[in-house]
């Protein structure tokens, strides 16, 4: 009796010429997941090409691809690293080719991936309502963890203080100042890469607040809209580093005024919950919830732990 072909090569290095299929997956496999968490009425829309750039760009040889033997893609696995950090997203598997065993593999392959790149922290978030997800991560031996909550609001005009814009110096110069702080308060993490690669895509800027001349805090953050064909109207926060309570609040100003120059009528930031002091303050600063992700780690490679502000978003 003939049978299909049900093999899978792979993993293979993606490249900014898969852009267009890794959409097609992405779009297809998140909206099937909505659907079977009861949500059928969402469409998850394709990604803007230049977001899937910067990742494919950011995870490098953890930008992985498996593909079925009349060469269609079926999965994919977006492995990162900020130094000692790691965290793997977007994951998709193809919805005709889910349970038999792919998501394990490409799962592994960006675990294996991460640990001989020497990351000490490796993990991934995923939606809190979706005991699917938990339940198939757990059972490759992620634990959960804290949540990551997104908070919005809307931007207002703010005098910002001793704050500067990277793209608006000596950029390797600032780059180096970023890691420098970066590591003072979580050894082994450098978001360098992030930094120089969301200049050199156009996508956003990072905004630095000083203190007597030196460098307390900063914020990586994007305003290319995430999905295709959207406007241009969110400053999507991706990494912020400060020294304090005090750099935090003054960045929020300096992330304010950045937004009200770029024409960005909402800010958004990503909170861990491990952080309640940061999470208070926004709060207080009129931020609301908008939406939650579920951190979940491997027990031997939890999140280190740092001095000061540092959330790292695990999302692209």
């Amino acid at each position: 009796m003939w049978r299909p072909d049900r093999s899978v090569h792979g993993p293979d290095r993606a490249t900014a010429r898969d852009v267009e299929p890794i959409n097609r997956l992405f779009t297809e496999a998140f909206t099937d997941r909505y659907a079977r968490d009861g949500l059928s009425g969402v469409r998850v829309p394709p990604l803007t090409s230049a977001i899937w750039r910067y990742a494919i760009e950011d995870a490098a040889d953890g930008a992985m691809l498996w593909r079925d033997a009349d060469g269609a893609l079926v999965a994919f696995n977006m492995a990162h690293r900020s130094g000692i950090e790691g965290w793997m997203g977007p994951i998709a598997v193809r919805p005709d080719r889910q349970g038999g065993g792919i998501g394990r593999v490409v799962v592994q392959s960006g675990v294996e991936w991460l640990r001989a790149e020497g990351c000490t922290t490796i993990g991934l978030e995923t939606m809190p309502r979706t005991i699917e997800n938990i339940g198939f991560y757990s059972r490759l031996g992620f634990v959960p963890r804290h949540l990551t909550v997104t908070l919005v609001r809307d931007a207002i005009r703010q005098v910002a203080r001793d704050c500067e814009r990277l793209s608006r110096g000596d950029v390797p110069a600032l780059v180096r100042e970023c890691a420098g702080l970066t590591s003072r308060l979580a050894p082994g993490i450098d978001f360098s890469r992030e930094l120089e690669l969301t200049l050199d895509h156009g996508l956003g800027d990072a905004t630095l607040v000083r203190r007597r001349g030196d460098l307390v805090a900063f914020a990586l953050w994007q305003g290319t809209p995430l999905a295709a064909g959207r406007p241009r109207e969110e400053q999507r926060v991706l990494k912020v580093v400060a020294k304090d309570l005090d750099a935090f609040e003054r960045l929020l100003d300096g992330l304010q005024a950045d937004a009200i120059a770029e024409r960005l009528r909402r800010l958004s930031i990503r909170c861990q919950t491990s952080l309640p002091a940061a999470y208070a303050h926004l709060l207080s600063r009129g931020f609301r919830v908008h939406w939650t992700d579920l951190r979940m780690t491997l027990p031997d490679a939890p999140e280190a732990g740092a001095e000061g502000i540092v959330m790292s978003n695990w999302e692209i």
